[in-house]
């Protein structure tokens, strides 16, 4: 497949489960913390890539629900490390017009990580490049269990019967974090691991994914672009098959 082919079969949605931040340490005998530092620069450069490319959405996979299990210190760490991002790349997100986004519980945040994904999401609202949508604090079936909350509450004066009836897979969509957004075409998990990790449960039901063994911080500007030309190459059949004559992608 040319290079051509390739960018008229783009996915529109990325997702990226950034795996392996603290193991690329461990073998470099570093603290754990290396990783992370190590990782965002990998963010960073997939960002820009990504927006060079054409790409419309970009998750990534920052911080789970899960990931409070860690030791307290490496989670400071981490969500220091996020709101010092977010403060020294606003103005690159500015200038190459990306748009920031959050999916995830902000009840666990802290109210100054709150106030940094606030800003970043003000400054950067009108913009029609590439959305970057940060999954911090962030599980599938959390977020599944959130948008029940928010359609129990819109149909709070309807019957227990006509609540049933009304609950369809496009109503709980769009109770989502971000129902305007499409779902992910492409997944892509680095560090070799076989684990979707509740990670766009509901939204990646059809998701291709590109698994490489590659940890995180050395994935590369060619790495996502194999990515990229690995789902050009897929049939995508949302269920159906070739023959049945319904359209693929």
């Amino acid at each position: 497949m040319n290079a051509k082919e390739i960018n008229d079969k783009l996915p529109r949605h990325v997702g990226i489960i950034m795996d392996g931040n603290g193991r690329w340490a461990a073998r470099r005998g570093a603290a754990r913390t290396n990783g992370h530092t190590e990782g965002l620069k990998a963010a960073r450069r997939v960002v820009e890539r990504a927006s060079l490319r054409g790409i419309h959405y970009l998750t990534l996979f920052v911080f789970s629900t899960e990931n409070w299990k860690r030791a307290a210190s490496e989670v400071d760490f981490i969500m220091s490390l996020v709101k010092r991002h977010l403060m020294r790349e606003l103005d690159f997100y500015r200038e190459n017009h990306i748009r920031i986004r959050h999916t995830g519980d902000t009840s666990g945040l802290a109210p100054d990580i709150i106030a940094e994904i606030d800003e970043a999401r003000r400054g950067t609202k009108g913009f029609d490049g590439l959305q970057v949508i940060l999954a911090l604090n962030y599980g599938g079936r959390n977020e599944i269990i959130r948008a029940a909350r928010r359609f129990l509450r819109q149909t709070a004066a309807a019957s227990s019967d006509e609540a049933a009836a009304a609950l369809t897979e496009e109503e709980l969509s769009r109770c989502l974090d971000n129902p305007d957004v499409p779902d992910p075409d492409l997944i892509i998990r680095t560090a070799g691991e076989f684990r979707v990790s509740n990670f766009l449960l509901w939204e990646a039901a059809y998701a291709e994914y590109f698994i490489t063994d590659k940890f995180w911080p050395d994935f590369s500007i060619d790495d996502f672009d194999a990515a990229l030309a690995f789902y050009a190459a897929r049939e995508r059949r949302f269920g159906a098959n070739s023959e049945s004559g319904a359209a693929v992608q």
